[in-house]
């Protein structure tokens, strides 16, 4: 039975960016192959393991991706208003993250088709001790900045592509004391975290619980699904270990009433199986957070080497099936959680 869509669907998880203009970890590269109308899906056997099995396909990340382009890849999908999140912005002082900022608000949301900018998600570290300084910067910069993330993606597989350069920043001291100036601000943060590191996430969580924390791609369980990495996932029975400490630590953080969860990220390659497989992950994050704190997010373009955007929302529907809720799953969980304004609704 097909479902109807709500009147106004919130996409609470994109990146935006441009390599050739902005500064990003792979512009130097993108602009040598800025001729190419299409970056060969081969070529990403040129980068490292660990890249190749983060990206998929190297297109999406070397070719700029902007309001218009999303409103392609959602164009039999009502998305109204979108949420960007952080998107690797390259800078060389903390201060400058900043600047990701203020050329999100300046990109042409909301023109031609295209969906409004409803929050941002900026990228701020509270191991810096200028973290309160760079975080009112932020605020002043859009005031649609809704909340911070920090990747703190760190596997003892050295085959897995990390994002920080320590393994437990969630529970760093330093972490700790600048994360004061998040909550102060009343600012939401997204946990981007390997599986493994639940149990950090789950210290971090409960020592603020008056902030909302918002749990991205399910925890990413690196190689749940087929081999990834040097050694990851190699065997069904450590595919099925990987499984059942998952599902005890997501358990034990959907207990907390201050986090809520995304239905995100299942495209990504990282996971070692198609987004198919990801069934048991869908099941289980619903159970355990419910209707009322769980959201889909199209993880756009991250997600769109593994599958389409569309897809990737009937999947969600298809895996729960009377269980869903898609004014909850698609706009109202996502409308509180980053505060948007009304002018996402339509009359």
């Amino acid at each position: 039975m097909t479902r109807a869509w709500p009147v106004s669907i919130i996409d609470p998880h994109i990146h935006q960016w441009n390599p050739y203009t902005t500064p990003r970890h792979v512009s130097g590269k993108a602009r040598l192959l800025r001729r190419i109308p299409r970056i060969p899906r081969a070529l990403r056997y040129a980068s490292p393991q660990a890249d190749r099995e983060f990206i998929g396909d190297p297109h999406h990340i070397l070719k700029p991706y902007l309001p218009l382009d999303y409103r392609r890849d959602a164009e039999e999908f009502p998305v109204g208003t979108v949420v960007h999140i952080e998107a690797g912005w390259k800078a060389s002082a903390h201060a400058e993250a900043v600047d990701e900022t203020r050329w999100v608000s300046a990109l042409p949301f909301g023109i031609d088709g295209a969906p409004r900018l409803g929050a941002i998600v900026a990228h701020a570290d509270p191991r810096f001790p200028d973290i309160g300084d760079v975080l009112d910067a932020h605020l002043t910069a859009s005031p649609l900045v809704r909340g911070i993330r920090f990747s703190g993606t760190h596997h003892p597989d050295p085959g897995v592509r990390d994002f920080v350069d320590t393994p437990g920043v969630f529970t760093e001291p330093d972490f700790l004391n600048g994360f004061a100036a998040v909550a102060e601000r009343g600012l939401s943060f997204e946990i981007w975290a390997f599986a493994h590191q639940l149990p950090d996430a789950l210290f971090l969580a409960r020592g603020y619980p008056q902030t909302t924390f918002v749990l991205d791609h399910y925890a990413t369980p690196v190689g749940v699904f087929g081999a990834r990495g040097r050694y990851t996932g190699r065997t069904v029975i450590e595919r099925n270990r990987l499984l059942a400490t998952w599902r005890e630590d997501i358990a034990a953080l959907g207990a907390l009433p201050n986090v809520v969860a995304k239905h995100s990220g299942l495209g990504m390659p990282l996971l070692g199986g198609w987004p198919e497989d990801g069934a048991p992950l869908v099941r289980h994050v619903h159970e355990v957070f419910g209707p009322d704190r769980t959201m889909w997010a199209s993880n756009y373009p991250i997600d769109k080497p593994g599958h389409g955007l569309t897809a990737s929302a009937r999947l969600i529907l298809d895996v729960l099936g009377s269980d869903a809720d898609p004014q909850k799953l698609f706009h109202d969980v996502a409308h509180r959680t980053y505060r948007i304004g009304d002018h996402d609704e339509i009359a």
